[in-house]
């Protein structure tokens, strides 16, 4: 069975982690959504970098997922915070057991404010950390919590991703993956 991911995405995220998670995911065969919660498929990124997203977040959030997971970025992390179906599609999934994950301000801003953070171990971009409360900030470029998986920024992107796709299906595939992107 294919592992299934979705990527929500809102217009201001991070460009080079939405663009990595994308790109690491698919290269890992991973069946992944990449879904707006804007009023529209077609975004602009912090940076300027124009994204298409596969679909609509309303239209999937009754589908099944492995993983949940949230790129950082200003304002795209606030957009993504303040979306309440995903808030409450995102509790629904970490209650369940299953992976979540977020990256750069998404941790601090988005899953804090959903509450999924409670006495985890986590990391999220160093300069958000204030914004914690509940769960312990640790200074790392990937931090895996039980299903809980988070990273700091643009520049653990890679990793970040790396790390996805070894949660979902395995050391072996993420290994392949690293040694075809020469990392």
């Amino acid at each position: 069975m294919t592992a299934r991911a979705l990527l929500a995405v809102a217009d201001g995220v991070e460009d080079l982690e939405t663009v990595t998670l994308i790109d690491v995911l698919r290269r890992a065969d991973i069946e992944l959504l990449v879904a707006s919660i804007e009023n529209r498929r077609m975004l602009t990124c912090a940076r300027g970098t124009r994204l298409t997203a596969d679909a609509m977040l309303v239209d999937v959030l009754a589908q099944d997922f492995d993983l949940i997971v949230l790129p950082g970025g200003m304002p795209g992390a606030q957009h993504l915070a303040d979306h309440q179906p995903l808030a409450e599609r995102v509790r629904e999934h970490a209650a369940a057991g299953k992976l979540f994950a977020g990256i750069c301000a998404a941790p601090a801003v988005a899953l804090q404010s959903y509450g999924v953070l409670k006495q985890r171990r986590m990391t999220c971009y160093p300069a958000f950390s204030d914004r914690l409360s509940g769960c312990t900030f640790v200074d790392q470029p990937v931090v895996v919590d039980g299903n809980c998986i988070t990273s700091q920024g643009p520049g653990t992107a890679l990793e970040f991703a790396l790390t996805l796709v070894e949660q979902l299906v395995g050391k072996g595939k993420r290994k392949e993956i690293a040694k075809a992107m020469l990392v």
